[in-house]
């Protein structure tokens, strides 16, 4: 249950350099009382969520090959999963640099330029593999770099959305990105293995034209995604990132959101891969494992379309309590009957409602936060998705080889619980009302 990042699950700026004589316009959030007209006729929402469509999808595609290619490569499962953790520490390092970054540069160059030097980073990989001279090596440095990439381009991304998507409209649009993020995770993984048979860097030429969209699409937004940045610019890199750290801890719903979401998204994917590591070691066949993700995955879709109606309708605690309680409740029944086709039908019951947290609580902190620190924001909260990232791996896998899936799935359901209780008792969480009333809530922009 990251925030998303989602994404969308969480982004540009102005559309032309100004003149050198005169700052840019400043980029104030669309007004929140006026009318709003359907997403599908807000130009620049839908050219942003265009391109990042395709890189969702194109990315999914090529990140399904990439153990596969890092296994041909060196032989060694071991030697591969480094290669893959590469990219996760690449994330992990550049987050909160970018997030500085984001909030003090043209948002919209920032995407152009980070989705192109992906696109030229996942291109070599495609080159070196057809001409023979791909290495592990190479790999690796690829994975690392698209992560920077990534990094930079996901809080200028969310403060874009936050530019040219009206309050009342933000949790339909974060909705939209989990949806498209379900749907990348469902055909990513049928396409890449139809492709990985084609030729095994062909996956990803997907990443290529996904980051290369993604790029056309910021290009093309005419409208001013941040406003005037000088003031930013005048303070220091560092002076900002501590701003922006002080910011989120003075909020008491930040601060939850920021420890007991890591331990939800542990939790989570913890129990996801050592159900997928026992069902890989009891002999289940690749496309079945791969049936339980599109199942989750399908899921996660649904909620997607469910998500705006029940945020619209129920306050955030509510719905953030109801959905890891659903979460819990699957979970502990999957662990009393331990079955492959538990898993499955547990698992998609479990998710359906974690679009509804995301879209919910990003278009919340969205609709509150100062348009100047909306790349910080974005990145500091973020790292309760990255931080999950290296840890997920060991604790499903080290619970599994101590006591099996029975061990993992108790241990984390218990995890999940107490966490789940944690956040019922957050009282900053349950003052928070429906759409109409964030801008209620919206905080000034802090003190230097």
């Amino acid at each position: 249950m990251s925030h998303t990042t989602a994404a969308e699950p969480s982004r540009a700026t102005a559309a032309e350099p100004a003149d050198a004589a005169a700052p840019p316009v400043a980029a104030a959030p669309p007004d929140p009382a006026a009318p709003s007209a359907p997403l599908r006729r807000n130009r620049p929402y839908m050219l942003l969520m265009s391109g990042l469509t395709t890189q969702s999808l194109g990315v999914s595609i090529a990140r399904f090959a990439v153990p596969l290619l890092a296994l041909e490569l060196t032989g060694s499962p071991t030697a591969a999963g480094v290669v893959a953790a590469v990219g996760q520490t690449g994330a992990l390092l550049a987050a909160l640099p970018a997030g500085v970054v984001a909030d003090r540069t043209d948002r919209r160059r920032l995407v152009v330029g980070a989705a192109s030097v992906a696109a030229l980073l996942w291109a070599t990989v495609v080159f070196a593999g057809v001409t023979g001279g791909l290495t592990a090596w190479h790999l690796a440095a690829v994975l690392f770099g698209a992560a920077v990439a990534t990094a930079f381009l996901d809080p200028a991304i969310s403060g874009a959305f936050r530019a040219v998507v009206p309050q009342a409209q933000l949790p339909t649009a974060y909705a939209a990105a989990q949806g498209r993020d379900a749907v990348a995770g469902m055909l990513g993984g049928p396409l890449g293995g139809v492709l990985y048979g084609i030729g095994h860097v062909v996956p990803m030429i997907g990443a290529v034209i996904g980051e290369a969209a993604t790029a056309i699409c910021a290009f093309f937004v005419k409208e001013p995604l941040n406003g005037d940045v000088a003031d930013q610019r005048a303070t220091r890199p560092l002076v900002a990132l501590k701003q922006g750290l002080r910011f989120v801890w003075s909020v008491p719903l930040f601060r939850a959101c920021l420890g007991l979401f890591v331990v939800v998204n542990v939790a989570l994917s913890g129990m996801m891969i050592g159900i997928n590591l026992e069902l890989a070691g009891n002999g289940t066949p690749p496309v079945l494992i791969g049936v339980l993700g599109m199942v989750t995955a399908g899921s996660m879709l649904l909620g997607a379309v469910v998500a705006p109606p029940l945020v619209a309708r129920l306050r955030l605690g509510v719905v953030t309590v109801l959905a890891l309680g659903l979460l819990v409740v699957a979970f502990a029944v999957m662990a009393l009957v331990q079955t492959y086709l538990g898993y499955v039908i547990l698992t998609g019951v479990g998710v359906l409602l974690v679009p509804a947290v995301n879209a919910g609580m990003a278009g919340y902190i969205a609709a509150i936060t100062p348009g100047e620190m909306q790349g910080r924001l974005s990145s500091v909260l973020g790292l309760s998705g990255v931080a999950a990232l290296p840890i997920a791996p060991l604790v499903g896998g080290t619970l599994l080889d101590v006591g099996g899936i029975g061990v993992v799935l108790w241990t984390l359901v218990a995890l999940l619980a107490a966490t789940t209780v944690a956040l019922s008792l957050v009282r900053s969480l349950w003052s928070v009302g429906t759409p109409d009333t964030w801008a209620d809530d919206a905080l000034p922009m802090p003190a230097e």
